[in-house]
């Protein structure tokens, strides 16, 4: 099930981003404490849990803006894997960037997440940029 987040929710949301981005912290892939702001983020921003039977499996992040939305955050444990629930936040967020006024979504990745990169791209999502580590992706909304 996909819901928006609560403050109750930021222990479980931050155990399954940590352990979504585990894999990427052992290759060596500098990444930003994503994890430590997500109290904040549940405040202050739109935020969505995927859970099941009360386990939170990810979640993700929407910074909006105007008519600019932002996926600051995108994470699914890897218990949750396989499961479609990447694609479902994303439809979630992106309705509701839709609903806002929002004519496009984008986000950021790490260029060496090669496989999240792919991910982007299967749904439709077209990379804009590069600089530095950051790869950046957009998705126009309709």
């Amino acid at each position: 099930m996909i819901r928006p987040a609560t403050l109750d929710d930021a222990v479980g949301l931050r155990a399954a981003v940590i352990a979504a981005y585990a894999p990427f912290v052992a290759k060596g892939i500098g990444l930003p404490p994503v994890a430590d702001w997500l109290d904040d983020d549940i405040r202050d921003h739109h935020v969505w849990v995927a859970e099941d039977r009360g386990i939170i499996l990810g979640g993700i992040v929407l910074v909006m803006n105007g008519k600019q939305a932002h996926i600051a955050n995108l994470a699914v444990h890897p218990m949750g894997e396989g499961q479609g629930l990447g694609r479902r936040l994303i439809d979630t967020a992106n309705a509701a960037a839709l609903t806002a006024g929002c004519t496009q979504t984008d986000l950021t990745t790490h260029k060496d997440m090669t496989e999240t990169q792919a991910f982007y791209a299967r749904l439709g999502w077209v990379e804009t940029g590069r600089d530095g580590d950051k790869v950046t992706f957009a998705l126009d909304l309709y």
